[in-house]
């Protein structure tokens, strides 16, 4: 028998354990004394043991986050702060206002003098203060035209926003409040600008949607008899409406001879062109029945491709001017709609808008040949944009357009204030470098610079000093004299080479110079246009059927038995425009010369003996210098009842109150929008 031994017994291991009913403490035998004790240095400890015991990756990720958030709030905070301070200021000031009684401190209207001869002695641009504007003429007083009156918008408009719908309630107390005073700002060459009284810049702050137009109640008066060249505009502008109603109605142009139309965008161009016309020259019943197609037959969700230009100078434009004019909601409606729809021509890398927009897919897209726009076509939309703003409360669309302006404020380039014609939308950088022109392509963009201005009540003093040197580059490159009259004229510059080719669209300029010096700017800025006048006029008077062509060449040579204006075979054909007709009615607005009128009624009977098409419509014209034989192109342009009868019909009148000029700023297609100075 074999003995074993026994297993030894298991092995056990206590731990005693000790509570401590003083502190509530646990200590472990075999432990030790340093347990758990609940005190803040534990679990400090704690803590950092566990952060020590993450990865490196967990750690940045959770001081990423933390970082994050951090950056966050400081952002929220900052955007809290202006509108917190500023719905507090709004508060005292209601509580101040709450106290005022109402009808103290009017505004008073500032009026302008046609502007004296600067001192010599000061040189080019001499310090001058902006005085109060003078009547442009010593005439009879008069509102509106023979039967309509101009009335203010309507404050039910479908098309307020609901801030504004509450805002709207406040201003019969806010009309009453103090206007502040503004101080004087110094803007190009020591030129001293006194600013009009408005709260603030509009580049700075939308105004409350949908305030009251600047024709007030106590302005409307009786209206003045027509006298008889207006009537002749009446009667020339029903034989045009009566073609396009009969061969055209609802399409873009007439086609008189043809008796047919023609589309462009295929959005009533002609009509929408000729609303205000009809309001101002008191034809109610056309009016009528073209607003009636505008509310059942104007729409603008069609899969079709329309210029950014041309439909914000004619279809927004003119949509705004006659709701300004007949306080009709329907029209700032309808120019809400095509102005959204217009909107994503924005969408560039460099923010210039592309050229073309499919306003019913939403796309915008350069021409086919290129990815340029034109400086004239992305830099005079701003007007009409600007006023859609300011009507809806809408931020979006002025911010776009006086994007564009600022870009191109800075923008390296230009020689001596003249700009090149094209502008890539991809780069923002001026192309085709070295060419100068106030023609086609260009034009506009001095016009919209100085009326910008105007608009917004003369405080954007960067839109001043572009125009201002502007005008100084054309004194410097482009003005030249002819023989054997010695017309001053505008030519182009190019490549170091000067061209003495002038457009016809350049007839705008003493229109503008005009108006310049009528708000403040150097007298010698109306002796330039009075100059130009002349050379317009010319450019009439010196052609076969007094109508003129295109585009003329100047004669600067002394040669015999040659004229001041030569006109090759591919320039004569005239299509009916009104650059000169709008610049004479300036120039008879602010001096009161006869000559003007006569100037403008010697056109308007040439229309009437070359173009005028007996069913109906007026057509242009392939040959000036054929008074036998005009060669019609069949084509009546939508501006020719949209401005240039127009123009023609304000020209006639002596009742400045028709379109106040202190009151109103037309956009380059003639729609008059109001300068904001004047909306209470």
């Amino acid at each position: 028998m074999y003995s074993a031994s026994l297993p030894p017994p298991p092995r056990r291991d206590f731990i005693s354990v000790t509570l401590s009913p003083g502190t509530g403490g646990i200590e472990a035998a075999a432990g030790g004394g340093g347990g758990y004790n609940n005190s803040k240095a534990w679990r400090r400890r704690s803590c950092l043991r566990k952060w020590k015991q993450l990865s490196r990756l967990q750690r940045s990720v959770i001081l990423f986050v933390f970082a994050f958030l951090a950056v966050c709030g400081v952002i929220t905070y900052a955007n809290m702060t202006e509108p917190w301070k500023s719905l507090t200021s709004r508060s005292m000031e209601e509580q101040k206002m709450d106290l005022e009684i109402p009808g103290l401190n009017p505004a008073n209207q500032a009026v302008l003098p046609i502007p004296k001869k600067a001192d010599p002695n000061l040189g080019d641009y001499s310090d001058f203060s902006l005085q109060k504007p003078p009547k442009e003429l010593p005439v009879r007083r008069g509102r509106g035209p023979p039967n309509l009156q101009l009335r203010p918008p309507q404050r039910n408009t479908k098309v307020k926003s609901q801030d504004g719908a509450a805002k709207a309630e406040e201003e019969p107390r806010q009309a009453v409040q103090e206007p502040k005073t503004q101080k004087s700002v110094i803007s190009w060459r020591g030129v001293v600008i006194e600013p009009d009284q408005i709260t603030e810049s509009p580049s700075n702050k939308i105004k409350e949607p949908d305030k009251p137009s600047p024709v007030e109640s106590e302005d409307q008066k009786e209206p003045v008899p027509l006298n008889e060249r207006q009537m002749a505009v009446i009667e020339a502008f029903h034989h045009a409406w009566k073609g396009y109603k009969e061969f055209a109605w609802g399409h873009d142009e007439l086609k008189p001879i043809s008796k047919s139309f023609s589309e462009w965008f295929g959005l009533g161009l002609t009509l929408i062109d000729a609303l205000d016309t009809m309001w101002i020259l008191g034809l109610k019943e056309e009016f009528a029945e073209a607003r009636k197609w505008v509310e059942t037959e104007l729409h603008f969700d069609k899969n079709v491709d329309v210029n950014l230009f041309e439909s914000a100078i004619r279809i927004l434009g003119g949509l705004l001017s006659t709701y300004h004019l007949s306080g009709d909601s329907l029209f700032l409606e309808k120019a809400k709609d095509i102005g959204s729809r217009l909107m994503p021509a924005f969408n560039t890398p460099s923010k210039i808008p592309f050229s073309d927009v499919n306003i019913g897919r939403g796309t915008a897209h350069p021409p086919r040949w290129t990815s340029d726009s034109t400086v004239a076509e992305v830099t005079s939309i701003q007007l009409e944009f600007r006023e859609l703003s300011h009507l809806t409360g809408e931020e979006k669309f002025q911010k776009a357009v006086d994007g564009v302006m600022q870009h191109i404020h800075a923008l390296p380039g230009k020689n001596d204030g003249l700009v090149p014609m094209f502008i890539n939308t991809n780069s923002g950088q001026f192309t085709h470098l070295g060419v100068y022109t106030l023609g086609a392509r260009a034009d506009s963009y001095y016009e919209y610079l100085l009326k910008q201005w105007i608009q917004g009540g003369k405080k954007e003093n960067e839109l001043l000093e572009d125009y201002v040197k502007g005008i100084e580059g054309v004194r410097m490159h482009l003005l030249r004299k002819s023989q054997p009259k010695r017309l001053t004229f505008v030519g182009e510059f190019a490549h170091g080479r000067f061209s003495s080719k002038m457009d016809h669209l350049v007839c705008f300029l003493p229109g503008a110079l005009a108006l310049g010096a009528h708000n403040g700017l150097p007298s010698d800025h109306l002796d330039l246009a009075i100059e130009l006048a002349e050379t317009c006029h010319q450019m009439y008077a010196q052609v076969e059927t007094g109508l003129s062509p295109e585009i003329v060449h100047f004669n600067m040579h002394a040669q015999k038995d040659r004229k001041d204006v030569e006109i090759k075979a591919a320039d004569r054909h005239n299509l009916l425009r009104p650059e000169a007709v709008e610049s004479f009615f300036y120039l008879y607005r602010f001096t009161g010369d006869k000559k003007y009128q006569d100037w403008g009624w010697e056109i308007l009977q040439n229309f009437n003996k070359y173009t005028r098409v007996p069913t109906g419509g007026y057509t242009s014209i392939n040959n000036v210098q054929n008074p036998s034989n005009p060669e019609p192109r069949d084509k009546m342009e939508s501006f020719f009842l949209g401005e240039t009868l127009k123009y023609l019909f304000l020209l006639f009148s002596d009742d400045v109150d028709l379109i106040n000029l202190d009151k109103y700023v037309f956009n380059t297609e003639a729609h008059p929008l109001p300068i904001w100075q004047q909306q209470k």
